[in-house]
């Protein structure tokens, strides 16, 4: 039994899969490590890996791209063990690695891709708010008149200059349909609003 398994391992045309296994392993230990002392080495592989790659649509992935090499090793080595295997189980012999490492390298990228694109699909997406930042910002009342109590809809823009209809309410007094105000505070579903005086300069007739 160790015999045979030394032959397998030290198996010249296994080698390049033996490899693979390998530095999935040594990945594995030195990403653990690296996760505490603060020395990772997907990091260094981020800064070595070319941009085209990096912003290939086929890596566009909500996970770590560090498993996407991660999976690249496992299923070259395990095509490149089966093809080994059934060679062997036929001819009760490898081939030299040179002639297995093109098609196992075809069926791991193929596996490699369909596996990350499942995964993409199974992970629960990041909940990234764009939250527009609308306080302290000037709009007009454009519906209404608004009172504590009952607000009225305003047009504001953002620093895009994106156009929005919001609910706008004073904190006391009232904001009269046109009336010129900047946004103060949000609160709940609305903004409290402060009328602005028709002499401020601020404002052109153009803005809004």
């Amino acid at each position: 039994m160790n015999t045979a398994m030394l032959e397998f391992l030290y198996e010249p045309a296994l080698i390049p899969f033996h490899i693979s296994v390998l530095l999935l392993i040594l990945l594995s230990m030195a990403e653990t490590f690296g996760n505490y002392i603060g020395l990772r080495p997907s990091s260094f592989l981020k800064k070595i890996s070319p941009s085209w790659l990096i912003e290939s649509p086929l890596v566009q992935v909500k996970f770590s791209k560090v498993l996407i090499f991660v999976f690249f090793l496992i299923n070259f080595s395990f095509a490149g063990y089966f093809l080994q295997l059934v060679i062997f189980a036929s001819k009760q012999y490898f081939l030299a690695w040179y002639y297995v490492i093109l098609p196992a390298l075809v069926i791991a990228i193929f596996f490699t891709v369909f596996l990350i694109h499942c995964l993409d699909q199974v992970m629960k997406r990041k909940a990234i708010e764009n939250k527009v930042v609308l306080l302290g910002r000037l709009a007009t009342v454009s519906s209404g008149n608004a009172r504590p109590g009952f607000s009225a809809q305003a047009r504001v823009r953002d620093e895009n200059g994106q156009l929005h209809y919001i609910q706008v309410e004073p904190e006391f007094g009232e904001l009269e349909f046109q009336s010129k105000i900047i946004l103060i505070r949000f609160r709940k579903s609305h903004y409290i609003a402060k009328k602005i005086s028709k002499s401020n300069d601020l404002f052109s007739s153009d803005e809004f």
